[in-house]
């Protein structure tokens, strides 16, 4: 057992949470109480334009009709500004970031003089044109905060599901944002800054996010912050075959059930059916099963 364990689920108050995100947070839930440890909610609402008025209370209220509820007060990232701030000074000083002049569209432009193009669905990786030792700003004004990536080649990490995982982030993300044009602060470093601060030792999420790992490993290097532990949990996708999301339309989770809501989230995890019709006693089940 890890008496250290520490571990979140990280919605973002867009909408409601659906059956992908219940996945997500019962996975994290039950790797917690497996290994005896400490699950905490943190609300990610730094992007403050795709928020829902009262979706964080309405995620709240559905994790806890589920009977996952904070073992510590929740957090919200909208309150935690000054802390982004003091590590942004600090990457800042260290020359580990740069103000960056380029508008969409000077990305676009530059990738096209190189011959490059963006895939479809991937935003395009950022060429270096503000990097200080390429003649930085050149005169334009500053509009985000990019991180300077320093190591040149691939990155590799384990992931307790998927395996062996690695990334060139230099050349398949490039050099990213921190703080961004419109003074909003960046996801990547938003989620390092927390977990350090929540002390977080295991980061259970959405598949979708495992691209965001090694971006995440190479800030908390330069931060001199710890790595958690990663596991990211199998996709549930649509009718169209699309990974399940709020952007693509998928329905709240109707939770007049909630025990038949877990019972499709635990069957997305592969954990056994559970004979009882009490949401603790399941939970307690399926906590054993995920310890076996």
């Amino acid at each position: 057992m890890t008496p250290s364990y520490r571990g979140r689920f990280a919605p973002s108050p867009t909408g409601p949470l659906h059956a992908g995100s219940l996945v997500a947070a019962l996975a994290s839930w039950l790797d917690a109480r497996a290994h005896r440890g400490v699950w905490l909610v943190r609300i990610e609402d730094v992007d403050t334009p795709r928020c829902v008025p009262g979706a964080d209370q309405h995620i709240l209220a559905q994790l806890a009709a589920c009977g996952l509820a904070s073992d510590e007060p929740v957090v919200w990232q909208s309150q935690r500004a000054a802390h982004y701030q003091a590590l942004l000074d600090a990457l800042i000083q260290q020359g580990h970031a740069y103000p960056c002049g380029c508008s969409r569209k000077d990305i676009e432009a530059a990738l096209h003089a190189q011959g490059l193009t963006r895939e479809r669905h991937h935003a395009a990786v950022y060429p270096g044109t503000c990097r200080p030792d390429r003649g930085g700003l050149n005169g334009k004004p500053a509009r985000a905060w990019r991180f300077a990536i320093d190591h040149p080649g691939r990155l590799h990490w384990f992931d307790r599901r998927l395996g062996a995982q690695q990334q060139n982030v230099a050349t398949e993300v490039g050099d990213f944002v921190l703080r961004r044009a419109d003074g909003l602060w960046a996801y990547q470093l938003a989620v390092v800054v927390d977990d350090a601060a929540q002390g977080i030792s295991h980061v259970v999420r959405g598949e979708d996010l495992a691209d965001n790992t090694a971006r995440q490993l190479l800030l908390q290097r330069a931060l001199g912050l710890p790595y958690p532990i990663y596991l990211h949990t199998p996709l549930v996708l649509g009718a169209n075959g699309e990974k399940l999301s709020k952007q693509n339309g998928a329905q709240a989770l109707d939770l007049s059930d909630p025990l038949a809501a877990l019972a499709l989230a635990a069957q997305a995890l592969s954990l056994p059916p559970v004979g009882t019709h009490s949401v603790p006693e399941a939970l307690a089940q399926w906590t054993r099963a995920w310890a076996a």
